[in-house]
């Protein structure tokens, strides 16, 4: 019989754990349904769905991510990479002189179809296939993209505008103070405060907030309108569909980067079939998304950049979160209330805890040298995607525009250019 004190501890250290693990989840979910919902001009009630669905959904994905398909502690949740094509895609609407529920419909049969595709990768146990695809080379590429897409999209949430559009100072002032706070505590602190740093930077940053400024953030509507295909309803918008289904495959990416750099954070290697059940649980999820109105689900790559910052590697909290977290979509009061949440104290937070992802990058291509000639296998497609990154899409308007989405986006043009290279090129020719 072990020490009950003890035991009391772990309990109570695994308790708070969960609690973080639940913050974290949800900064990571609660903007991205309601944005999408107003690209596509949806309902009160209808973007209320899909804020519970995204919540219930992603809080059962996690769970049995962790239990059965890949079985790390990384938040399944709505893929970064396939948000921002989606925003675009909606965004071209007046271009393609299309109706938002034709875009949707055809964005719902792309999904669907990298869902199949998805599935038969990890049914039939094809898993092996597709990381010849995405080499190591390209998984470090998508790390510094992924990492830079996110910093920049923290930093500007992080910050506070007023309705003329110049920058609120006292709550950008705050946001701040909230990085620096956490960045203190993680590397000043010992033991628990350093591990709960972002749970503390986050009850730390809310409270402030709170005391100093009136909360403006949008509450979900209690009046819930149930429907299938909310964005639209399945259709052969071939351009739409093609656009979709490409990006869901390099998607896939996420699996392979996550459950990589996972296994390197837990020195272990992982088994084939770890990837091959991620991806038919992916598969699953794209498809209910779909039908949901959802963005397609894929594995964090920054949760490695969570990881790191907590030290808190057991599942059992992560798993617990989860659980809790599918709860929020049930109970709406709770959900209103993690919903009231400063989306600037929140993104502060998340900057913080993602600049341990471009760590992970870093470490991604330790022990690879480069020289003058192999130092474009990993410079043209970073600094190609993070060019594209900082244009503004509108310059590609005179373009076809089934293929703006794909040059607007530069983490998707700098993965393709990174695959391009590896199975175009000799590299090792180049190396002495």
């Amino acid at each position: 019989m072990g020490d009950p004190k003890i035991k009391r501890s772990r309990l109570a250290s695994e308790g708070v754990a969960a609690i973080q693990w639940v913050f974290f989840i949800f900064a990571n979910t609660i903007v991205v349904p309601v944005s999408i919902g107003t690209a596509f001009e949806l309902s009160a009630a209808e973007v209320a769905m899909t804020l519970r669905s995204s919540l219930v959904f992603t809080g059962i994905a996690c769970v049995l991510q962790g239990i059965w398909g890949h079985r790390y502690p990384l938040m399944e949740g709505h893929s970064g990479l396939m948000w921002g094509l989606l925003l675009n895609l909606s965004s071209a609407a007046a271009v393609l002189g299309m109706d938002l529920k034709v875009i949707g419909g055809g964005i719902a049969t792309g999904m669907i179809a990298s869902a199949v595709f998805m599935l038969m990768v990890g049914l039939f146990g094809l898993s092996h296939i597709v990381r010849k695809v995405f080499t190591p080379m390209v998984m470090s590429v998508y790390l510094f993209l992924l990492s830079i897409q996110l910093i920049l999209i923290f930093f500007t949430g992080m910050l506070a505008f007023t309705p003329k559009g110049t920058l609120n100072i006292p709550v950008s002032l705050l946001s701040v103070a909230v990085v620096v706070f956490v960045v203190v505590l993680k590397v000043k602190g010992k033991g628990a405060v350093s591990n709960f740093s972002i749970l503390i930077g986050i009850i730390g940053g809310w409270i402030a907030y709170e005391l100093f400024f009136s909360s403006t953030a949008a509450i979900p509507s209690r009046e819930v309108k149930f429907s299938l295909f909310p964005l639209g309803f399945p259709n052969l918008e071939w351009g739409i569909v093609i656009t979709t289904f490409v990006g869901g495959v390099l998607n896939m990416s996420n699996t392979i980067a996550s459950v990589q750099a996972a296994g390197r954070l837990m020195g272990e290697v992982p088994a084939e079939s770890r990837y091959n059940r991620s991806f038919s649980l992916t598969g699953l999820y794209t498809a209910g998304a779909s039908a949901l109105g959802l963005v397609p689900y894929a594995p964090f790559t920054s949760s490695i950049g969570f990881l790191e910052s907590t030290r808190i590697f057991d599942r059992l909290p992560f798993l617990l979160a989860g659980a809790c977290f599918s709860l929020l979509g049930l109970i709406p009061v709770v959900g209103a209330f993690f919903a009231a949440m400063p989306i600037t104290v929140g993104n502060a937070v998340l900057f913080v805890a993602y600049l341990q992802l471009f760590g992970t990058a870093l470490q991604s291509i330790q022990g690879t040298s480069f020289n003058s000639n192999t130092i474009f296998r990993i410079a043209l497609p970073v600094l190609l995607g993070i060019s594209l990154m900082m244009m503004d899409s509108a310059v590609f308007r005179e373009l076809p525009v089934y293929i703006q989405p794909f040059l607007a986006n530069g983490l998707i043009m700098g993965v393709l250019l990174s695959v391009v290279l590896e199975k175009a090129v000799y590299w090792k020719k180049y190396e002495g």
